[in-house]
């Protein structure tokens, strides 16, 4: 009998693990159809940890037998529409260790993150073309609403979920 794999959630906080993130925020850019630079995500990369520094943001990595496997982040948002919310962003399961869950475990994880930190809600944009993400997202209890940032991108979705 195979023993199972051990999987360990935990939150980034020191210099290597920064450097993970952005290992991680770079295979999860590059695994996209569109280009990020209208999310201005090259100065997202060269700030880390700043938009999602604790308390009122974290980046949660994923290891799967001691192997980085994963990640997730959450930051606040500052919306006139939503004064209470958090962003989910960068939910990236590197492909050796997708379908066990992992997804899951980091999005559960970044929204029990954003409820601690006393958010109401969370949103998030995804792409039409990433089916598990969305399907992930629905049993999650996101529900698509109208855009809360510009997107130039027409296969892009917008979606909440209430924390409280």
């Amino acid at each position: 009998m195979e023993t199972p794999p051990e999987v360990v959630l935990r939150m980034a906080s020191d210099e290597q693990d920064w450097e993970s993130v952005h290992e991680l925020f770079l295979e999860y850019a590059q695994g996209l159809s569109v280009d990020l630079a209208f999310q201005d995500f090259d100065t997202e990369l060269a700030s880390l940890p700043e938009r999602y520094a604790q308390p009122a943001g974290c980046v949660v990595l994923a290891f799967v037998d001691g192997m980085l496997a994963g990640c997730c982040a959450m930051r606040g948002l500052e919306s006139p529409d939503y004064p209470d919310a958090s962003e989910m962003k960068r939910l990236y399961v590197r492909r050796l260790f997708r379908g066990f869950g992992l997804g899951r475990l980091l999005a559960q994880a970044v929204m029990e993150q954003a409820a601690l930190a006393g958010y109401g809600c969370i949103l998030l944009d995804t792409l039409d073309e990433m089916d598990a993400a969305r399907a992930l997202y629905e049993d999650l209890g996101f529900e698509e609403i109208e855009p809360y940032y510009y997107n130039p991108h027409p296969q892009a979705f917008f979606l909440k979920a209430s924390l409280v």
